[in-house]
């Protein structure tokens, strides 16, 4: 990935970022064609579900479900978490919880409310900016990162697809609500911002335990953090949610956050990080087909010619046809 998605990190030595790995199989393809639905759907599901449950409670709810599920995963695989006794193990912890704050406590409550204000299919385009945030943080942190004239030149595409994206017109009429637009738009930038710094703080973690384990500890951290604001919050729970809402919870936790980990990493072991890459131009693609077909939504012109601009900006980025790196996006 390029970086690993931000709720994992960094894979042991046969599933190290560096490691070479074979040519993409037809089963890659068909993985990579499901994570792209998996994660375009979790826009969707996450608008679904704010009808009945506050920003903390989708967040801490979609994180307790995905951890109880992780560690489901690992503990069938034989695996288990580190105690604290060594350096090398509280080092582990100390970047899992780093992680799952800003990878996953922080946008998924930030999302779970911006989503209050804006379409889906809005935020699923936002979302697709994670690796052009990547690219100047790798420069700056990640040895032999350099942003290079074509890096650049996708990151200007992109950046300019931004401010089509949010653009003059949400400032009109302040009395109307259209601040609150705003605010959501800005609050999903600053979520593509997170993503991006944590998949730069997973790539520098302790790698000796592998991505499972420490997708597990993030995630677990993540829903301590979020879990008892949600339930000291009283107006995060609907008196009486319906089926659609706890749906949207559960897919949250099991698909896009835990189902999706065990695919990212066979992808990564099979194709390697840099075809993973190529899920950031399904994403937000799927985004907006969910949210047209299924909750009615209406794109507007500027997000048509916005995310034209952002999977261009994607294109030049990364290299079509290199598979170049850089973080992906998810819901």
């Amino acid at each position: 990935m390029t970086v690993p998605d931000p709720t994992n990190a960094p894979a042991r030595a046969d599933t190290r970022m560096g490691t070479p790995t074979a040519d993409p199989r037809a089963l890659d393809w068909v993985m990579l064609a499901i994570l792209g639905v998996i994660w375009g759907g979790a826009f969707m599901a996450t608008k679904i579900a704010t009808a009945d449950f506050g920003a903390f409670a989708i967040a801490g709810l979609r994180l307790g479900v995905a951890a109880a599920a992780s560690l489901l995963f690992l503990t069938l695989g034989g695996e288990r978490l580190p105690g604290l006794a060594t350096p090398q193990d509280r080092r582990f912890w100390a970047f899992a919880i780093a992680v799952g704050a800003i990878s996953n406590a922080i946008p998924f409550t930030l999302l779970g409310w911006a989503q209050v204000h804006i379409d889906s299919a809005l935020a699923g385009v936002i979302m697709a900016t994670v690796p052009f945030f990547v690219l100047p943080l790798g420069h700056l942190f990640i040895a032999g990162e350099v942003m290079s004239w074509r890096k650049t030149a996708g990151f200007a595409l992109g950046f300019c697809g931004i401010l089509v994206l949010i653009g003059p017109g949400v400032l009109l009429d302040i009395g109307t609500g259209a601040h609150l637009a705003l605010l959501a738009q800005l609050a999903c930038l600053t979520v593509a911002v997170c993503y991006a710094t944590g998949s730069i703080v997973s790539k520098r973690a302790p790698q000796h335990r592998g991505l499972l384990p420490f997708a597990t500890a993030a995630l677990g951290a993540a829903a301590v953090m979020t879990l008892p604001v949600a339930l000291l919050a009283g107006d995060q729970f609907a008196p009486a949610p319906s089926w659609s809402s706890i749906a949207a919870l559960l897919y949250l936790g099991l698909g896009p956050t835990a189902i999706a980990t065990v695919m990212l990493l066979a992808v990564i072991r099979s194709a390697g990080p840099g075809f993973l890459a190529l899920v950031n131009y399904q994403v937000p693609l799927w985004a907006v087909v969910f949210g047209v077909s299924f909750l009615g939504e209406t794109p507007s012109p500027s997000l048509a010619l916005a995310l034209v601009l952002i999977v261009l900006g994607l294109a030049v980025a990364q290299g079509v046809l290199g598979l170049r790196r850089g973080g992906h996006a998810r819901g």
